[in-house]
């Protein structure tokens, strides 16, 4: 029996909640959670009038704290929203205030599972999800830079006409402006992607990738369908116990922080980390997102 607490049912939060019942999952109850209880009735509704076409029956209700005590994964999606003009860091002290209150709420009403989380900055709130909760680090995940890895195939398989699931490269580092795309490792197939592009297409597309976000904010005010899917995928590698790798918000225990890296899902969580040979250059870049992720923190 698996069962989702979703807190914040804004558009991330519902974003993946449609993209849960339009696939197939081991889900079997979905519990909303908001501020806005009108709202999460509303949204419960709406969402149980899908389950005629949908692939599997989901038990889909409004609830409260008092439901994260029997779940298998608490996703977390409250917290302000990225606007017009401002980083993903800039949301760093409404959203740790917002993250205490919710987190204590969980823990005290019991609950041993996995914590998803998907509130900007990414890796702040990862990091203080675990602090705040006291589980064991396998437990607490971030999306990471799932959403930019996707981005980044996207970007590739169109420019090369091929399929985003014969691309085999990822966005690491800090989900923000300092995430970067190891291109030594990344491949098409078994062959190094530097026989197809150039170092000129392929800063343009990590550009893209980086800039993504921005755009999106520019010209529709938010981004949520993207991070919705990625949710779903990090879900099911949890619950389908599938030992895939994403790059999800993981803890790195030589520097106390959560960042986004090739991770190893299971049902426990993260089972492990694969660890990327880099070039020197890539290793700095590496080392930027730590401490643009360790200055963060400390600032709280």
């Amino acid at each position: 029996m698996n069962k989702i607490v979703l807190i914040g049912c804004g558009n991330v939060g519902m974003s993946y909640a449609y993209a849960l019942l339009n696939q197939k999952t081991n889900v079997n109850e979905l519990v909303l959670i908001d501020l806005n209880k009108e709202r999460v009735i509303g949204e419960v509704m709406d969402l149980n009038h899908c389950l005629a076409f949908a692939p599997n029956k989901i038990d889909i209700k409004a609830g409260g704290y008092e439901d994260c005590k029997d779940a298998t994964m608490v996703v977390i999606a409250a917290g302000a929203n990225q606007e017009k003009g401002e980083t993903r860091m800039d949301l760093i002290y409404k959203n740790s205030k917002i993250f205490k209150d919710i987190v204590t709420e969980v823990t005290d009403n019991g609950f041993n599972g996995i914590f998803l989380v998907a509130t900007n900055p990414l890796d702040v709130m990862t990091y203080l999800t675990w602090k705040y909760s006291k589980l064991p680090t396998n437990k607490v995940i971030g999306s990471g830079t799932s959403l930019d890895t996707a981005r980044l195939r996207y970007i590739i398989a169109n420019k090369l006409e091929l399929s985003p699931k014969n691309v085999h490269a990822y966005v690491i580092g800090e989900h923000g402006d300092s995430e970067f795309v190891p291109w030594s490792n990344a491949n098409i197939g078994l062959q190094n992607i530097k026989d197809y592009l150039n170092d000129s297409e392929l800063n343009e597309i990590y550009l893209d990738v980086k800039n993504a976000a921005y755009e999106i904010i520019n010209r529709k005010g938010a981004t949520y369908y993207g991070i919705g899917m990625c949710l779903v995928r990090i879900t099911n590698a949890i619950l389908n116990n599938e030992n895939s790798i994403i790059t999800v918000s993981t803890y790195d225990e030589d520097n106390n922080i959560f960042i986004g890296l090739p991770a190893i899902i299971n049902k426990n969580g993260v089972k492990g980390k694969i660890f990327v040979n880099l070039t020197e250059e890539e290793t700095k870049k590496l080392q930027n997102s730590v401490d643009v992720i360790k200055e963060a923190i400390s600032r709280l």
